[in-house]
C-alpha cells in the first residue's frame, strides 16, 4: 500500500486511468441480469483505489464534467429545440415532483431520527448528489445568527454527512434510471430508443453496420431487347426520369449515353434509378445480364447545403419541375436532413435554405448537383477546435452568473452553463452545418471519457473520507442516505409512469437521471440506449433540477 501511495502522490493521473481500466472490467461482468456498466465500475473502483491516498486536483474533475455535458448538449441541440413545446410540461413537473418528495424525505428522516440542521442538508446533498446544496445550506446556516462555534459544528456537520451519502447517492441513481426503469417498464432501453427513433422518422433506423435488405437506389445491367430502336431519352422519360441510363456496352465499345443515342440489339445496358422504377422499366428493355464486365460506374454521394435563390420554402417537386433536364439527369436524393433531423422524401416536402441534402449519382453528376442547389458540405472527419473551443468558454461563463430571488443564490453552475450552450450551439450547427463540425466519434469520445474520468476524481477523492467517516459515525447516515438516494427517485418514477403518461423506457429514463442532475447515471443510459433519444428529457429536466435541487439547503435549514 505504501508502495502505491508513493506512486500516486508523484503521479495521481496514475490512479485515475487505473479506475477507468479497473472499472471498465468489473462493469463488463454480469451478476445475474445485473450489470454495473462501465461508470458504476468506475466509481466502485475509484473508491478502492482511494483507500491508497490519492487526490486528483478538483480542476480536473471541473473539466471533465464541463466536456461531457457539453457534448451531450451538442449533439442533441437540434433535436431538443424542435421537441421544445408544451409537451415538455411533463418534464417541469417530473423534476418539480421529485424535488419536493426529496425535500418531505429528508424532512421526515430528519424529525425521526433527530438529525441537525448540518446532518439533514449534509443528506440531501450526498444522496441526492448535488455539491451545490453544500454551499447554499452552509451560506443559510451562517445567517442563523447562531455563535461562531455552533455555525463551525453545523457547517462541518454538513461536509461528514455528504461525504458518507455522495457515492451511494451515485450508484442509486445508476441502478434506477439504468436496472430498475427497464424492468419496471417491460423494455430494454435500446428498444425503446429504437421505437421513437422509427416513430420520428416514419421508418426503420439502421443502426451502423447494418443496411436495407431492399434499398431505394439500384443499378441493374439488361441486354437490349424491346428497348432496341428507342433513344436514351425516351426511355428515361418514360420512367419520369427516375432512372438513369449510366454506359452502353455495343460489342466490345463504351458508347457516351447522349440522350439521342438509339439503342442496338443487344446492347448492354447500365440503369441506376429508384428500384421501383428500374423494375417497371426492366420490362421494356430486354434481360437482365448477371455480369457485365467493363460497364460498372464509379458512384459517390456528396452533401449540398440548400441555398438556392428564390427556392427558399418550395416543394421538392416544384423545385425539380424548375430545372433544365440536363441538369437533374442522373442526380438521386439520398436524404435530406433539417437542423440535423432527417425529412420525409415525399414530392411535397418543402425544402428550405440550409437543409442539407445528400445527392446520389456519378462524380461529375453530383458535382454539378451541388452547385445547382447552393454549396458543397465537404465530410470531415477533423473537429472544428475554434467552435468547441467558444461554446466551452460561453458555457463556462453562464455558469458564472449568480441571480438572487429572495435572499436565495440562484446559479445554473459549470454543468447548466455547458449543457445549455452545448444545446445552443448545437443548434446552431443544424442551422448554419459549415461551422461547426464535431464528428460522431470526437463526441462519443468526449462524452465516455469526460463521464468516466470525472466519476473517478469523484471516488478518488471522496472514497477514503467517505470510509473514514462511516468507521467514526456509524452506518446510521449511510443507510439513511440510500434511503434517500432511492425513495424519491422510485416515487419520481411511478408519477411519471402513471400521473404523467411515460410509456417510453428510454424517455422516463433520461428524464428521472435529468430530474436528479444525475450525469453518471444519465451516461450509463446513453451507453445502454445507445441513441440521444433520452437527451432532450434530461435536458429539460436537468435544467430545472440544478435550480431546484439547490434551493433545498436552506429549506431544509429552515424546516429541520
Amino acid at each position: 500500500m505504501h508502495e502505491l501511495h508513493t506512486i500516486f502522490q508523484r503521479s495521481p493521473e496514475v490512479a485515475l486511468f487505473l479506475s477507468l481500466a479497473i472499472g471498465y472490467y468489473i462493469g463488463r461482468i454480469n451478476f445475474g441480469s445485473f450489470q454495473l456498466g462501465g461508470v458504476g465500475g468506475t466509481l466502485l473502483a475509484a473508491v478502492l483505489i482511494s483507500q491508497a491516498g490519492v487526490t486528483i486536483d478538483s480542476g480536473v474533475k471541473a473539466l471533465m464534467l464541463s466536456v461531457f455535458i457539453y457534448a451531450v448538449g451538442y449533439s442533441s441541440g437540434p433535436q431538443f429545440f424542435a421537441s421544445f413545446n408544451r409537451k415538455t410540461l411533463r418534464e417541469f413537473a417530473l423534476a418539480a415532483f421529485l424535488a419536493l418528495s426529496a425535500l418531505v424525505t429528508v424532512v421526515a428522516c430528519a424529525k425521526l431520527f433527530h438529525l441537525n440542521k448540518g446532518l439533514a442538508a449534509g443528506l440531501a446533498a450526498g444522496a441526492l448528489t448535488q455539491s451545490a446544496i453544500v454551499g447554499t445550506a452552509g451560506d443559510a446556516i451562517s445567517r442563523l445568527g447562531l455563535p461562531p462555534t455552533e455555525v463551525k459544528f453545523l457547517q462541518s456537520e454538513v461536509a461528514i454527512a455528504f461525504a458518507v451519502t455522495y457515492v451511494p447517492g451515485l450508484l442509486s441513481a445508476i441502478l434506477v434510471c439504468v436496472n430498475i426503469v427497464p424492468r419496471f417498464m417491460r423494455e430494454g432501453l435500446h428498444d425503446a430508443a429504437i421505437k421513437v427513433e422509427n416513430a420520428a422518422e416514419g421508418g426503420i433506423r439502421l443502426r451502423p453496420g447494418r443496411s436495407a435488405s431492399m434499398p431505394g437506389l439500384v443499378g441493374r445491367a439488361y441486354r437490349a431487347g424491346p428497348a432496341a430502336g428507342r433513344t436514351i431519352a425516351e426511355i428515361e422519360v418514360s420512367q419520369k426520369d427516375l432512372i438513369t441510363v449510366e454506359r452502353i456496352r455495343r460489342e466490345d465499345r463504351l458508347i457516351d449515353p447522349a440522350a439521342d443515342v438509339v439503342l442496338e440489339k443487344d446492347d448492354i445496358v447500365l440503369i441506376v434509378g429508384l428500384r421501383k422504377w428500374v423494375v417497371v422499366a426492366a420490362a421494356q428493355l430486354g434481360e437482365e445480364v448477371a455480369e457485365a464486365e467493363g460497364i460498372s460506374v464509379e458512384m459517390e454521394s456528396r452533401q449540398a447545403v440548400f441555398a438556392r435563390k428564390g427556392m427558399n420554402h418550395v416543394t421538392i417537386s416544384k423545385a425539380r419541375n424548375s430545372l433544365d433536364r440536363a441538369l437533374r439527369r442522373g442526380v438521386f436524393i439520398l436524404g435530406i436532413t433539417r437542423a440535423e433531423r432527417p425529412l420525409p422524401l415525399l414530392w411535397e416536402t418543402e425544402l428550405q435554405h440550409g437543409d442539407v441534402i445528400t445527392f446520389y449519382g456519378s462524380p461529375e453528376n453530383t458535382r454539378r448537383a451541388v452547385e445547382v442547389a447552393g454549396y458543397d458540405l465537404p465530410c470531415s472527419d477533423k473537429t472544428d477546435f475554434v467552435y468547441l473551443g467558444l461554446g466551452l468558454v460561453s458555457g463556462l461563463l453562464l455558469g458564472l452568473v449568480v441571480a438572487y430571488a429572495g435572499g436565495f443564490a440562484l446559479t445554473l453552475g459549470a454543468g447548466g452553463g455547458c449543457l445549455l450552450m452545448g444545446l445552443v450551439f448545437g443548434w446552431m450547427r443544424g442551422k448554419y452545418p459549415k461551422y461547426g463540425a464535431m464528428p460522431s466519434a470526437a463526441s462519443q469520445l468526449l462524452k465516455d471519457f469526460g463521464l468516466s474520468a470525472f466519476v473517478a476524481a469523484v471516488g478518488l477523492n471522496s472514497g477514503m473520507q467517505a470510509l473514514l467517516t462511516i468507521r467514526q459515525s456509524g452506518i446510521t447516515i449511510l443507510l439513511l442516505g440510500i434511503f434517500v438516494a432511492l425513495f424519491p427517485l422510485l416515487l419520481t418514477m411511478l408519477f411519471g409512469r402513471y400521473v404523467l403518461r411515460y410509456n417510453n423506457s428510454a424517455l422516463l429514463a433520461g428524464a428521472l437521471a435529468g430530474s436528479r442532475a444525475a450525469n453518471p447515471a444519465f451516461g450509463q443510459v446513453l451507453e445502454k440506449s445507445e441513441s440521444a433519444v433520452p437527451t432532450v428529457p434530461f435536458a429539460v429536466t436537468y435544467a430545472i433540477a440544478s435550480v431546484l435541487l439547490a434551493l433545498l439547503g436552506p429549506l431544509l435549514v429552515e424546516l429541520v
